[in-house]
């Protein structure tokens, strides 16, 4: 079984390249997700209750896996894994 990285290690720009499109994926089913048509043609104006999603296929199994052990997602089940939130470092 391999060793949980340390926290604040940089990930590699593969892994990178998968978090953005994750994140990019995520933000477009919350957004489709609270613009859906309401009663008389109008958005509900509501937030979205997505909290994960099936991560995007041009990346393998193991980008992902990766990225729960760097403790960026969070596997869900059922395929299906979170976004974890990262306090911001300034």
């Amino acid at each position: 079984m391999a060793e949980t990285p340390a926290p604040g290690t940089p990930l590699s720009p593969e892994l990178k390249n998968a978090l953005k499109a994750f994140k990019k994926r995520l933000k477009l089913a919350r957004l489709d997700d609270e613009s859906r048509l309401g009663g008389r043609y109008t958005s509900s104006g509501g937030q979205s209750g997505i909290i994960g999603i099936f991560p995007p296929q041009q990346y393998p199994a193991s980008a992902w896996e990766d990225l729960v052990r760097f403790g960026r997602l969070r596997d869900s089940g059922g395929g299906t894994y979170e976004l974890v939130q990262q306090e911001e470092q300034h």
